[in-house]
């Protein structure tokens, strides 16, 4: 059996998002509770990344709190409008109700303090695939 070699791959990926309709950020309600959320949790706050790796050499913040982005780690809000609650209530059960979704959405079961290179970075979960984001968390200098 012969192993292949280190090597670099340039992937491009393409594709459709279909967002619901839905309000504009500054008209949302909730938007209080995600600042609030974002308020009394920064001074303490580290990349989610970072954290599971216990290593934060590769987080644009380092082991501190500057520059951290709040990410909605589940349901984005612009797509609250699109949950299939029956789908969401298998994994957060309590949330069927239409008029909730908005409120959990900004709420600290959907919310994750992370970097920006890892947030809306190259190798963030806003750029990179779900697998190789998730591989990121345990392969050094995967996505450059």
């Amino acid at each position: 059996m012969n192993d292949v070699a280190a090597h670099s791959q340039a992937v491009t990926r393409r594709y459709t998002l279909h967002y619901p309709e839905h309000p504009a950020r500054q008209d949302d309600p909730h938007y209080v509770d995600f600042e609030h959320y974002r308020s009394t949790r920064i001074g303490t706050a580290r990349c989610v990344v970072g954290q599971h790796r216990g290593d934060y050499t590769e987080c644009s913040s380092g082991d501190t709190n500057v520059g951290l982005e709040l990410h909605h780690a589940h349901v984005e809000f612009a797509l609250q409008n699109g949950v299939a609650l029956a789908w969401l209530e298998k994994d957060y059960p309590g949330i069927s109700d239409p008029a909730m979704v908005g409120a959990w959405v900004e709420s600290a079961a959907n919310l994750v303090f992370i970097c920006e290179r890892h947030h809306r970075g190259h190798g963030g979960v806003h750029v990179a695939s779900a697998s190789d984001y998730e591989a990121e968390k345990y392969v050094k200098g995967l996505i450059t």
